[in-house]
Order: C-alpha cells, then structure tokens, then sequence
C-alpha cells in the first residue's frame, strides 16, 4: 500500500504490475481491497492501480459531502503523481459514477472506460431522501446497523447461502468503514448529476458489465448505456447481483481481459 498527499487529503492507493495502466474504482461502501482478484489477473499484463476513495479505506475521511466531482479530481491527480497521462478508467457503482465524473472532465485521459454495476442516472427525489436518511442513520448507530440489509441488496441469495468467505468479506469491508465517510458519499451521491443525455458524447471505446440479478443498478440500466454509447460492449454476468466482480470473478475477468486485449496499442 502506498500513499499520496491529493488536494490536502492523503489517498491510499496499491499499484501493481506494469504495462497500460488500468485504474479500478470501488463502490460504496467498500474499498481498494475489493478488487483483489482483478488486480491479480490484470497484473500479468498490466499496471493497476486501486485507490481507496476519500472516506474510504485508509484514506482521508472529510466531514463535507465527497462529491463525484471531487472524487475524480482525486483519481487525476493521483495519475499526475504515478506519471501516468492516460488509462483505462473503470468503475463499480459509486465508482462508475466517479469514472463518468472523470470522463467528463479529463476525457483526454481516458483510453477506455468500464462501467460495471452502476447507471447514468441522477437519483430520484425518494432515492435522495434515502440516501440522506441512511447517512443520518448511520452517524448516528454506525456501519453495523446497516450491514446486513445492505448485503441483501448487493449479493445473490446463493452467495450468502453458499459462498461464506465472500459473504463475510464484504461484510468487514461494510463495518470497517468509517462513519463518517460513508455519509459524506452518501450525500456526494445525492447530489450528482445526471449523465444520461451525455452518453452518446462517449467515444471512448467502453465495456459495461452487470449482474443478471443486479437489483440496484439492473441490467435495463447497462442496456440503455449499451445502447447510447456508440460501440459499446456489453457483458452480462449470469448469476451475479452488485457485486458481480466479487461473486462471479472468472467470468468478470475474462471480460475484462477480452476487453483489453482488443483495444488498440
């Protein structure tokens, strides 16, 4: 683990291997570590960097709301302290949001884009009343007191049942999150934009990958962006929920890969 002093935060961040660079963004309310079997895959033939978000892991936890927007101002400056000009930029979730943030931004910086498990679209006024709800919540009873219905929602049924050694990571990472951290995400998320209509202004070449029993963030969702962005690629990953990457590793992987094999020099 290494890190680096961004925006007057300290963000961790692990960065193996060597090649094109492919930068990974966790969702909430994880970590870095939560692409531990991507990084090993990926590392044989490329350099991944994982950081851990602001509030997230072991980097800097501020008490204002950590917008998307800060969050991949973040990432850019921590590819000009790595030297790195340009990357493969994916996000799962909340890291999706952050990569389409980042898009927007430094598009010159992107050499291709994964969107998994997440959506274009801006919150609904219920989803926002929810999220500010929850980060009220969990200031005030902590991480625990959401865990296990948060795990309900970004895991299958069959991995909870029958896959204890996932179940109980994504558990740790869910508890071991700092409060405050959390909430602020949370209403960074709330107030995010909407990138729906900016699809079609992508012209990175982009692979979207979702659970085919994805509940928040549905396949209709990895469909429409399919859909609108031109040349796109699209995985389903049959059996996965949320956390696709974790519950189905082979068959997230191998897209990936395939992905980034066809990718021009």
């Amino acid at each position: 683990m290494s890190k680096a002093s961004i925006h007057g935060i300290e963000l961790a961040y692990d960065d193996v291997g060597s090649g094109q660079a492919v930068v990974l963004l966790h969702g909430y309310p994880f970590n870095r570590s939560m692409w531990r079997e991507q990084a090993e895959a990926l590392s044989a033939g490329h350099r991944v960097i994982t950081p851990d978000l602001r509030g997230f892991g072991e980097s800097t936890v501020l008490e204002e709301p950590a917008t998307m927007g800060e969050m991949a101002e973040d990432v850019a400056r921590l590819l000009d302290e790595l030297q790195i000009e340009r990357a493969t930029l994916g996000g799962l979730s909340m890291g999706g949001y952050v990569a389409f943030a980042f898009y927007r931004q430094f598009q010159s910086r992107v050499r291709a884009l994964i969107l998994a498990d997440t959506r274009p679209q801006s919150d609904t006024e219920e989803v926002r009343a929810n999220r500010l709800s929850q980060a009220q919540k969990i200031l005030k009873e902590g991480m625990q007191s959401i865990a296990d219905d948060f795990m309900k929602k970004v895991l299958t049924p069959a991995t909870i049942s029958q896959k204890p050694l996932i179940t109980e990571r994504v558990r740790e990472m869910i508890v071991t999150t700092k409060a405050q951290g959390a909430a602020s995400a949370l209403r960074g998320m709330a107030e995010r934009r909407d990138h729906t209509n900016f699809l079609p202004e992508i012209i990175a070449p982009t692979l979207i990958i979702v659970g085919s029993e994805d509940k928040l963030t549905p396949p209709v969702d990895a469909k429409l962006m399919h859909r609108e962005i031109r040349g796109s690629r699209l995985e389903i990953i049959e059996g996965a929920s949320h956390l696709s990457n974790l519950e189905e590793p082979e068959q997230f992987n191998r897209a990936i890969k395939d992905f980034l094999d066809a990718l021009q020099p």
